[in-house]
């Protein structure tokens, strides 16, 4: 799919017009967001996605807009890792509801601007490096089965490396009760929790892209399609954070889902760079990649709802 600059263009000028939009009209006031329009605005950033492959099927072909929905999905189901380091953070560090939209927002730019320099550099690196790809593919396997026997991280991120990091780098006033990055406090200029919880949140968003960047580029290596589906994965997770507040049991088991999808990207990356490489006739195709993905999250959030039930039972 070769795609003109005029493309890419429009594409970034429709991704600031709408960030412009989020912060300077919808979302102009600090304000708690309900769960009814966080629902909305999810739907529309997902309607928005499937209307965005809808356009790359009627330019490109089936085969392309496929890929995006793959993608899309893939980070999608990724990008659920993040949403509890923000319920995490915002927790730890007593972030007010209504001021987590702004600070998510500027998560969120950081995000972005990280993906689209990571994915360039990964698209460039396997084009001449092919045996990447089984790099790739055994760091994910690996990734994978540590996250299903890794212990959940506590609330308490006084030990955490990054928190600690980043209080010996900056001077830390806590629990300050203006909505701002940095305060002065007798002519001292001091960071904020609200500054420490932004950079943690681009910190852990880094650490994740290192896994979902190489498991993109496992379903395609086209530059257009990595980024874009990224984007409007990345786009649409703040209001998926607030709309999934109150369903949170309903992620019990998301995290074997998410090692599983992992490991079985990881894998698929080997035995189709094997295939590349010794024509044995045999490839995982991204449908196949999609029905895996879709199944595992469905399979994870049902079996959460079955837990959750049975829980609820037994208490009364």
């Amino acid at each position: 799919m070769e795609v003109s600059l005029g493309y890419w263009i429009g594409f970034f000028a429709f991704i600031i017009v709408m960030l412009a939009l989020d912060l300077g009209v919808f979302h102009r006031t600090n304000e708690a967001p309900t769960i009814k329009s966080s629902l909305l605005w999810s739907a529309f950033w997902i309607g928005l996605a499937f209307t965005f492959a809808g356009g790359i099927w009627l330019i490109a072909d089936g085969h392309q807009a496929l890929d995006f929905i793959t993608a899309y999905l893939l980070e999608k189901s990724l990008s659920i890792d993040n949403i509890f380091i923000f319920i995490l953070v915002f927790n730890f560090f007593k972030i007010d509801l209504k001021y987590q939209h702004r600070l998510l927002f500027w998560g969120v730019f950081g995000a972005l601007v990280m993906r689209v320099i990571f994915i360039f550099a990964g698209v460039v690196l396997l084009d001449k490096f092919k045996w990447l790809m089984i790099v790739f593919g055994l760091f994910l396997i690996i990734t994978g089965v540590r996250m299903l026997f890794e212990k959940d991280e506590s609330g308490d991120l006084n030990n955490n490396i990054i928190i600690k990091t980043l209080r010996r780098l900056f001077p830390f006033k806590e629990n300050a009760t203006v909505a701002k990055f940095f305060v002065k406090v007798d002519g001292k200029t001091f960071a904020t929790q609200f500054f420490i919880s932004l950079l943690f949140i681009e910190a852990s968003d880094l650490i994740f892209a290192v896994d979902s960047i190489p498991a993109v580029l496992s379903v395609s290596q086209n530059s257009f399609i990595v980024v874009t589906s990224n984007i409007f994965a990345i786009m649409g997770l703040r209001s998926l954070y607030f709309a999934i507040g109150g369903i949170l049991p309903l992620f019990r088991y998301i995290k074997y889902a998410l090692s599983l999808i992992l490991a079985f990207i990881g894998f698929k990356m080997l035995l189709n760079e094997a295939d590349h490489y010794f024509h044995f006739g045999f490839h995982i195709s991204n449908i196949a990649s999609l029905i895996v993905i879709v199944s595992l999250i469905t399979v994870s959030i049902v079996a959460s709802m079955i837990v959750d039930r049975a829980v609820k039972r037994k208490r009364l």
